[in-house]
């Protein structure tokens, strides 16, 4: 995904996350299973929770992967998981061999730097390819007459709990714009659950996210109550995305959402597939190989892949250096 694309999700992603279950040629294994990801050619990817779209983004994978079973003998198979953080200890200690993890969370791992700084840089990462991307998304109520970033200032804002996305998201941008916490009127910490009740109650003027579109909780929210999103750019932003490599502009495209007819420009991050080097490179080669041979049906797997473009998927958000397998694929058809 380029600087410039939009970022699409979907919050239905546990009814997608069963369909996928439901066909014959993609496996899930439980978080307690057993089952060695060592033996054969079986291919383990590490999501996240089955309510998140880690999971549904890896049945995909594995769905297109599982396809070609009979030539290349990999056998695919999604895992639930914690997340970024437990996806990237447990590739580093050989517990899984491919997981999706969020770019800023791939950038930590591979430079050793927050969560990684004890562990030191996980010199063995590799990137494979980037997938959907989640948006800093501010959504305000149409009366508070709040229509860019610029406007929170004195508002009373939901800024997230503290230790999540949206919070430490929120916080980079107050720092790129100069503001303190007492330049906004409140600031709360309603969970993400809470945020669009406490919008559409009155209680706050705006409310922070970090999703991707189109997102069922904004539906919902712009069906409450009269809702408008709200545009995060400026020089200011521009700044703050070309310091870090791990943010990428983003669009959320006019017409999605109720009310909400031009697009609205913002940025985010970029749920990235990520392999240790030691995974061989033929079996990367064809996993890369089975999505990007396939890319109008991969596109077509899940609401969060239907803006993606497939030239753009091979650098966006991706901080560690990529695997050679998906070189190779990318070298022989000139995406590279």
């Amino acid at each position: 995904m380029n600087r410039n694309a939009a970022l699409a999700i979907t919050a239905c992603a546990a009814v997608v996350a069963l369909w996928f279950l439901s066909g014959n040629d993609i496996e899930a294994i439980k978080p307690d299973a057993q089952t060695s990801t060592r033996e054969g050619n079986t291919l383990t990817i590490g999501t996240g929770s089955v309510s998140g779209v880690y999971f549904p983004a890896g049945g995909a994978i594995c769905r297109l992967v599982n396809k070609g079973r009979k030539s290349h003998g990999i056998r695919c198979a999604v895992e639930s998981t914690g997340g970024s953080v437990d996806n990237l200890n447990a590739l580093r200690a050989n517990d899984l061999d491919m997981a999706i993890v969020q770019s800023d969370w791939q950038f930590r791992a591979v430079n050793g730097t927050g969560r990684f700084s004890d562990a030191g840089p996980f010199s063995d990462l590799r990137s494979v390819f980037s997938v959907h991307g989640e948006a800093f998304t501010v959504l305000a109520r149409r009366s508070s007459g709040i229509a860019a970033i610029a406007d929170l200032k004195g508002k009373r804002v939901g800024v997230g709990r503290p230790g999540s996305g949206q919070r430490a998201m929120m916080a980079l941008v107050m720092e790129a714009l100069g503001w303190r916490r007492k330049d906004l009127a409140r600031a709360f910490e309603f969970a993400t659950s809470e945020q669009h009740r406490a919008l559409c109650a009155e209680e706050a003027d705006a409310v922070v996210y970090v999703i991707g579109h189109p997102n069922g909780v904004i539906n919902e929210a712009m069906g409450a109550c009269e809702t408008v999103l709200v545009e995060v750019a400026g020089a200011a932003i521009d700044d703050l995305v070309k310091e870090r490599p791990y943010f990428a502009h983003a669009v959320i495209p006019g017409g999605m959402y109720k009310g909400n007819a031009k697009d609205v420009k913002t940025f985010g991050v970029t749920a990235t597939l990520v392999v240790s080097a030691k995974l061989d490179a033929d079996i990367v080669y064809e996993v890369v190989k089975a999505v990007f041979d396939n890319f109008d049906e991969f596109k077509g797997l899940h609401p969060a892949f239907g803006h993606l473009e497939r030239g753009n998927l091979v650098r966006a958000g991706n901080s560690a250096p990529l695997h050679d397998g998906a070189v190779r694929y990318f070298k022989e058809n000139k995406l590279f």
